[in-house]
């Protein structure tokens, strides 16, 4: 656009009219911008509505977590040692056995 090119020399009006345009386009975008998280925000709250679930699914607990939690509790085995048994990170086993 030539009224926006910064690379000419303008005058004092055509510096003033470029800074009017420019603050615009800003507001124009900016309000476009709420309008999408706007629709996005009902788009979700009607899916929910829906029962419709975000996310995968959480992963379900080994029949052995139980036993290998007991030996964490009592330090018998570390939390890595048991997330490697069980083949989940010890962040998860760690997780798992706190909540």
């Amino acid at each position: 656009m030539p009224l926006l090119n910064s690379n000419q020399d303008k005058d004092l009006i055509g510096t003033v009219i470029s800074d009017i345009v420019l603050q615009l386009l800003s507001y124009v975008a900016e309000t476009e911008r709420n309008f999408i998280r706007q629709r996005q925000a009902e788009g979700i709250a009607a899916a929910k509505a829906r029962g419709i679930k975000f996310g995968r699914e959480s992963k379900k607990k080994p029949p052995q977590f139980v036993s290998l939690r007991e030996k964490w509790l009592r330090g018998e085995i570390s939390a890595r040692e048991s997330g490697r048994i069980l083949n989940i990170t010890h962040n998860t086993f760690i997780k798992w056995a706190r909540g």
